[in-house]
């Protein structure tokens, strides 16, 4: 295991960064300071789902209760429904041995939860990065406030406009959804008694409209994905009227009970759906990607920040393999090597879910759809569920181990 002197740079404290810090910390028994560009810790106040493969992550790294306190565990399965609110199929969002279910978070609420993990002496806020050279021994962090800094290696967590990826060679390019997406969070007060404590997906004419619990259910996440060029012509984000939204879901081809949501809700903003194409490489010598920096993706999976978390053990596993800073690069190397194909595989899965949710390409066959989506529910729970990330960091390493440097 590598020195506990040994120092990391997290460069980014969001929600990823902030439980790769938690990881490296209490799986490798580094040193990891977290710098935040803002001037405190926090996110944009709407749902996140904690996914079974990642509340399993959390569990191992002693986190998953806490999460859970502040989280809203629904009542069953979640549903999949027409336009009319009838049926499509159920959406089992739990894993095959029923040990580890959704969680919906709010999400200043997970941030708080994994902060709290986090010692605050080593979290360093209003750092802006600027730039990452590799020395001869370590790697500078500069940032715009003047700070300069050497570090044995640096993790750049630092989102879809990373700096840190440009510092690994890869410069994609967004590559815009067609869809913008109105978010926010509804006070569970405003809704019917009876309204269900479950995930809920009405999809037709060619947008769909989520909503999840969240904070004990005191509230309600909601998405609704709307076609829209508006991201390419102006900002990609921004404050809107309810008014705009309920217009997309009004008339009579929509289900009441959506209307009767919409109607509760108070506040809400848009926010343009991009991605890109998966990256070549995620590291170069002792930086390395993690999160969105490394593999941006849409959210119809629920899957961005539940990879970053498995990101986060996959990093820690094979860095405490790591015997000195020398061997940094190589665990860095081969964490690229394991999570690159998981992550491609899921940001493809992720473009074509929406394509499913809105009917697009071959899904405007809604038989091929529906049947899509059918099939879909218990993929999820083998393929993306059942995931163990530490399992598979685990079992690689011994692969590694046996194969002979040349």
């Amino acid at each position: 295991m590598v020195s506990q002197a040994t120092r990391i740079a997290m460069i980014g404290g969001g929600m990823g960064g902030l439980t790769a810090a938690i990881a490296l910390t209490r799986i490798a028994g580094v040193q990891v300071t977290v710098f935040e560009q803002a001037s405190r810790l926090g996110e944009v106040g709407a749902g996140v789902t904690v996914a079974p493969n990642a509340a399993r992550v959390l569990d191992r790294l002693g986190v998953l209760e806490k999460i859970r306190r502040v989280g809203a565990v629904p009542d069953g399965h979640g549903v999949y429904l027409d336009a009319m609110g009838n049926l499509v199929t159920d959406a089992a969002w739990e894993d095959s041995g029923r040990q580890y279910r959704n969680i919906g978070m709010y999400r200043p609420d997970l941030i708080d939860a994994l902060a709290g993990e986090v010692d605050p002496d080593t979290v360093r806020l209003g750092h802006r990065l600027t730039s990452v050279e590799t020395l001869d021994s370590g790697v500078r962090v500069e940032f715009d406030n003047g700070v300069q800094e050497v570090f044995d290696a640096v993790v750049g967590a630092d989102g879809i406009h990373s700096v840190v990826r440009k510092a690994v060679g890869q410069h994609p390019e967004p590559v815009y959804s067609g869809y913008l997406v109105y978010r926010g969070v509804v006070d569970a007060s405003r809704l019917p008694d009876d309204w269900p404590m479950i995930s809920q997906v009405w999809m037709g004419n060619s947008r769909h409209f989520m909503c999840y619990p969240l904070q004990q259910r005191k509230l309600f996440n909601f998405v609704a994905g709307i076609p829209s060029d508006r991201p390419l012509h102006g900002p990609w984000s921004g404050p809107a009227e309810v008014s705009e939204l309920a217009a997309e879901f009004a008339g009579d081809g929509w289900d009441p009970r959506l209307q009767r949501f919409i109607g509760a809700i108070e506040k809400t903003f848009w926010w343009g759906l991009f991605d890109h194409e998966p990256l070549t490489n995620w590291s170069r010598g002792p930086i390395t990607l993690l999160g969105d920096a490394a593999h941006t993706m849409l959210p119809h999976q629920g899957q961005g920040v539940n990879q970053a978390i498995e990101d986060s053990m996959a990093l820690a596993t094979f860095l405490a393999a790591a015997e000195s800073t020398a061997d940094i690069p190589e665990a860095f190397r081969r964490y690229t090597a394991v999570r690159m194909q998981r992550t491609a595989i899921l940001q493809n899965g992720s473009r074509r879910a929406g394509a499913m949710f809105d009917a697009q390409y071959e899904f405007a066959n809604l038989e091929k759809r529906d049947a899509d989506i059918r099939v879909g529910r218990d993929f999820r729970r083998s393929a993306v569920f059942d995931y163990d990330a530490q399992k598979v960091a685990e079992q690689a390493l011994n692969r590694f181990r046996r194969t002979p440097v040349a």
